[in-house]
């Protein structure tokens, strides 16, 4: 209660102008801070948000409080500003001491996969124990590498002539769609069938960077990329349509990347103007505002992927060029850890089940590279 006791002292001064003796304000005020502590895992959003929501739910529960206030002759305004700025001070102060957590333990040594990359590469997988590596080539054509469970495939090239790193993901066994910025900065979409490639189609729009795409559900695609204005720009196929361009805003400095944990969820990231990770989601009947996720600078644009409900994998290249991971855990956010190596990209994540972790990058001598958590 110290923090709160030097933060709030204007408060306990203006309460006794009130006759609300400093005891009885020193229980309530504890007790606010205790009410944050066991409920606000409850809540998500930005700070804001979460402030306003539990305010809210304390004063719900806490009718007595608020009688007791008012029967002093507290204003409600003054009595609305003094919880929330209580509530406020003390989701700041939970934030900024994130769990402690172990070094990263369990990773593999970087693995060099050959290849030459033009493009960060981006990766999807159909089922547990398969993983498919998608990059841009020398040619700036589409090359696809893959593992099936026991040894790596060589490179094959998929044509097309991309002026991105591409994107793909997979929404059932045995398909894999694949999406880049074409010559004319319009989306374009390729896709594997469970037996053969269609050409590419181009699904318009003006990016000025790499897509990213993500899948919800079986036939159910959503792909978002950085528009002429900055902001994030989202496009769906709902099962038996493309539809129009929607524009989610922002000001992004990076590619986004997105990721479904479950059926009509979507958590999208990118990096924002203080290149710090910024986070923004749809929770089934509406999108978030955008909330800066803190931690320090990353260099790139962020990946992303999910080892279960409500559970959140992140990787960007750190200032010193290296691969760094940060993880939600259900209830907050940790902070950045390093795992090393030497990145000329984004990475690329996937997860094919249970605490499975796979990414790669683009290294310095241009060959795609591999570290994987079993």
């Amino acid at each position: 209660m110290a923090l709160i006791n030097q933060q709030f002292k204007d408060y306990y001064t203006e309460l006794q102008k009130y006759r609300v003796q400093r005891p009885i304000a020193r229980n309530i005020f504890r007790g606010i801070v205790s009410y944050v502590i066991n409920k606000e895992e409850n809540y998500t959003g930005n700070i804001e948000q979460k402030t306003n929501r539990l305010f809210d739910a304390y004063s719900r529960d806490n009718l007595l409080i608020l009688a007791t206030l008012r029967g002093f002759g507290v204003p409600a305004n003054r009595i609305t500003r003094i919880i929330k700025d209580i509530i406020r001070f003390t989701l700041q102060n939970l934030e900024e001491q994130p769990p402690k957590e172990q070094p990263p333990s369990g990773w593999s040594k970087w693995e060099d996969l050959g290849g030459v990359l033009t493009s960060a590469p981006t990766v999807s997988s159909w089922q547990s124990n398969r993983l498919d590596v998608f990059g841009r080539g020398q040619n700036n054509a589409l090359w696809h590498k893959w593992w099936d469970g026991s040894s790596w495939s060589t490179w094959e090239d998929l044509g097309g002539i991309l002026t991105s790193a591409p994107a793909a993901v997979s929404w059932g066994p045995n398909r894999i769609d694949v999406f880049g910025r074409g010559q004319n900065n319009a989306l374009w979409h390729k896709w594997w069938d469970g037996s053969s490639w269609s050409g590419w189609e181009d699904l318009g729009g003006v990016l000025t960077s790499a897509p990213t795409v993500s899948s919800w559900q079986s036939n159910r695609l959503d792909v978002f990329g950085r528009g002429q204005n900055n902001a994030l720009w989202h496009k769906w196929w709902d099962g038996s349509s493309w539809s129009t361009w929607e524009d989610l805003g922002g000001v992004l400095t990076s590619a986004p990347a997105a990721v479904s944990w479950g059926p009509n969820r979507i958590d999208v990231f990118g990096r924002g103007q203080n290149n710090s990770l910024w986070h923004k989601w749809w929770d089934g009947s509406s999108w978030s505002t955008w909330e800066d996720l803190g931690g320090g600078a990353i260099s790139s644009g962020p990946a992303a992927a999910s080892t279960g409900v409500n559970r959140l994998d992140i990787f960007a290249r750190g200032s010193n060029n290296q691969l760094l991971y940060r993880t939600w855990n259900g209830r907050r956010w940790g902070g950045w850890q390093s795992l090393d190596g030497q990145l000329t990209s984004e990475p690329g994540a996937v997860s094919w089940g249970g605490n499975r972790l796979d990414v790669f990058v683009k290294g310095e001598n241009n060959h795609l590279w591999h570290i994987w958590r079993p």
